[in-house]
């Protein structure tokens, strides 16, 4: 038994895939905690969908992945970011323009010029065998500059989601916070697209996070919980995907899925309480 659970680790594209979706579930996860806390949830959805327009457009034009879908991901974060600070239009109206433009667009290019059904599978719903030493390095890449992020500007994305109003009034420049978190995002969406799928990738930015604040009302504990929920289902996700021949995608956010319902109902009305809460909670104190 043992030895049959032990044995996809003998390939190397397995254990690419297993390293990668432990790393973006973890990834996933730490930066989910903002998105979910700061209302963003939906942005996450939409930049995933942004995505995908520059995953077609690097694809038909044979420019690297990485650089093209990168640079139309970063352009679509910082567009829907000045958008929505400068209250032309609700943020919801800006993301949703946007990103389904994006979208969109990506469909249309694949529509017209054709495109190999496994890439494009892939992209939607994430492929354990399109996971390469590449996506390795680029995920460890782009967690090691979230880290930083946070370890580094703790305080004041703690300010910048929990109270922006007296950021402002501290001197804390919320807009640079806020275009920062932003890139990042798309930059996590952008390296996990493989393994997740543009379809999933909001699932696991909202799922571990929410697991973790049914489970604590402190900030720190959370970001901690929720790196390593997203860690967690991304290992378990993947070996399952391999034993039950299922993409990658679906299988790791409903590992997240199932866990959330667990939690759900172990934790009881406390935790349905602090779930409901989730986007107004209280500040935490000096020591978190």
């Amino acid at each position: 038994m043992i030895d049959e659970l032990l044995r996809p680790f003998d390939f190397e594209f397995f254990r690419n895939g297993v390293l990668v979706a432990t790393i973006a579930g973890a990834l996933c996860g730490a930066i989910g905690v903002y998105v979910v806390l700061k209302g963003m949830s939906y942005i996450g959805h939409g930049l995933s969908h942004a995505i995908f327009g520059g995953f077609a457009a690097s694809s038909l034009l044979g420019v690297n992945f990485l650089l093209g879908a990168g640079a139309w991901g970063v352009a679509s974060a910082l567009m829907i970011n000045a958008v929505t600070r400068r209250r032309v239009i609700g943020s919801d109206a800006a993301i949703g323009v946007i990103t389904t433009a994006s979208f969109a667009l990506g469909l249309a290019l694949f529509a017209l010029f054709g495109t190999t059904g496994g890439s494009f599978d892939a992209a939607l719903f994430g492929s354990i065998l399109g996971v390469g030493g590449d996506d390795v390095v680029a995920i460890l890449v782009v967690s090691v500059l979230a880290a930083a992020l946070i370890f580094l500007r703790y305080r004041a994305l703690l300010f910048t989601t929990f109270d922006p109003e007296v950021a402002d009034v501290a001197g804390i420049d919320t807009s640079r916070m806020d275009a920062l978190l932003t890139v990042v995002l798309a930059a996590s969406i952008l390296v996990t697209m493989q393994v997740l799928g543009v379809t999933l990738i909001a699932a696991v930015l909202v799922i571990p996070p929410a697991v973790a604040r049914m489970l604590t009302n402190s900030f720190a504990r959370m970001l901690q919980l929720a790196t390593a929920i997203g860690a967690v289902c991304g290992f378990v996700g993947m070996n399952l995907s391999y034993h039950l021949d299922v993409q990658s995608g679906p299988t790791i956010v409903l590992v997240a899925a199932t866990l959330f319902a667990a939690v759900f109902v172990v934790t009881g009305a406390t935790g349905r309480r602090r779930a409901a809460g989730i986007a107004a909670a209280p500040l935490p104190a000096r020591g978190d």
